[in-house]
């Protein structure tokens, strides 16, 4: 790819745009003995034992990328020119045969200003045909190569105008007449449209394959499936807007209500009764997986939290969801891979911390601290914690004592106690519960009431650390 500027308009080529360009003029070489097109190359061209030969096949090839280039850049510049006036700041780019050109907008364009932007295109090339031409009438003969890039920049431009202006996604007449017969007729206009788009379609791939066109025909076939394709989704989305207006679909919100509410248990139960109910929707059966997903990993269940997540489909599950539903089934080395992922996409700090866990829990606590703005405390917080959740509740202890040589924080050395606790290791709960009282903590009722700490109940060194909590905060 190459880039440079036209004014404000920045203009990306990429290699595929001149390769195909160069491909194709090779294919349309002159053959020998049927006379020739190529103007001053022709007597070289037509043959191919002479000595000049393969310099005239280069010329005529770089001659034709040439005139695709630049025909297909002021067609492009055609649509730029137009986004301009409207206000936007667009782009070119060069691609294959073709090239695209984005206002660059968050906003879809209003349907007058897709139709002029869209008609721009054709009528910069056809400008440029015109000019062509109008210049080759006055100096026709005098020079054979002008005469060659003249009549064939009229010929391109022409041919690649009436060829935009089809009414087929995506050239610009489909764009043009999409645009028009939603504006008129709505949805039945934009499924219209796109149902004579597929017969002009099949009626063209048949003209090319009985032609000997194999290109077009080919071509034409690909719109055609695309066409198909619009015109697939368009009914399923009539379906589904059917569907979200019934009984089934009040059920999914109800349970998508229970789930922002946290009521994770109603959220369950609402979303298995929905998976039960028969003639459920393929739409439908996805989006509740998706909740049901979403549901056991709020749970802390990774395993269900996967199955579900691997049976959505029509929607994009969160990367980070996925990768929180790995580290919860002990698979940190596959679960790394998705968070650092997920941070590269979202830039979130809490993703990080989760990705900086991930890395903790494989050992690899110098790479983890060199992520750029990593709290250390944050970081073991979201290490200990999958592994508390999945009951790895040695290791969850572990890793809070690493922490505590990176951050001394009261909250790290009590939840590594809790994780002692849950462990049966009575000693080395304490001792860090008292390391977390040296480091500030006194909240001696919630110690008192904490269900991660009942196994400590009882033990003469657990009851002694609460009395003295308790006095020391009374004093």
């Amino acid at each position: 790819m190459f880039r440079f500027r036209l004014g404000s308009v920045p203009v990306h080529v990429h290699m595929s745009h001149l390769l195909f360009s160069a491909v194709l003029a090779y294919q349309s070489l002159p053959q020998p003995g049927r006379g020739s097109s190529a103007g001053w190359l022709g007597d070289r061209l037509t043959d191919p034992g002479s000595p000049g030969y393969m310099g005239a096949v280069a010329s005529y090839v770089l001659a034709w990328m040439f005139i695709v280039f630049v025909s297909v850049l002021v067609h492009e510049l055609g649509h730029a020119v137009a986004f301009r006036v409207f206000g936007y700041k667009p782009s070119v780019e060069l691609v294959f045969l073709g090239g695209v050109t984005r206002p660059n907008t968050d906003t879809p364009l209003p349907w007058h200003k897709d139709v002029v932007s869209s008609f721009a295109g054709p009528l910069a090339g056809l400008t440029l045909g015109v000019l062509s031409w109008a210049v080759l009438m006055q100096v026709r003969g005098r020079w054979e190569m002008a005469d060659f890039f003249l009549g064939n920049f009229f010929y391109a431009n022409m041919l690649w105008t009436v060829f935009n202006l089809l009414p087929v996604p995506p050239l610009d007449g489909g764009h043009i007449s999409t645009a028009l017969a939603t504006r008129m007729f709505g949805r039945r206009g934009f499924i219209v449209s796109h149902v004579l788009a597929l017969g002009l379609c099949v009626g063209l791939v048949l003209l090319g394959v009985k032609s000997g066109q194999l290109f077009a025909a080919v071509l034409f076939a690909m719109f055609g499936f695309q066409a198909f394709r619009v015109l697939t989704d368009a009914m399923r989305a009539r379906t589904d807007d059917k569907e979200a207006e019934g009984p089934k679909a009040e059920g999914l919100r109800e349970a998508q209500r229970a789930l922002r509410e946290d009521r994770l248990d109603d959220a369950w139960r609402l979303g298995q009764q929905l998976l039960e109910t028969e003639g459920l929707s393929a739409s439908l059966t996805s989006r509740t997986h998706y909740l049901l997903g979403w549901v056991a990993l709020k749970q802390g269940h990774g395993r269900p939290a996967l199955d579900h997540f691997s049976q959505v489909q029509g929607q994009p599950v969160e990367m980070h969801a996925v990768a929180a539903a790995f580290s919860l089934v002990g698979d940190d080395a596959r679960a790394v891979g998705y968070w650092k992922q997920a941070w590269g996409e979202s830039q979130d700090r809490t993703v990080m911390h989760e990705y900086a866990g991930a890395l903790i829990r494989l050992g690899q606590v110098p790479e983890a601290l060199r992520l750029p703005g990593v709290d250390p405390a944050a970081a073991f917080r979201c290490a200990e914690r999958a592994l508390f959740i999945r009951g790895a509740y040695s290791e969850a202890a572990a890793v809070g004592e690493t922490a505590l040589r990176h951050a001394p924080d009261s909250g790290i050395a009590y939840d590594a106690a809790c994780a002692f606790a849950r462990a049966g290791n009575v000693p080395d709960a304490v001792r860090l519960l008292q390391r977390a009282q040296a480091l500030g903590f006194n909240d001696a009722s919630y110690a008192a009431s904490d269900e991660d700490l009942a196994p400590l109940h009882g033990h003469p060194a657990f009851e002694e650390w609460l009395t003295h909590l308790r006095a020391s905060v009374a004093s």
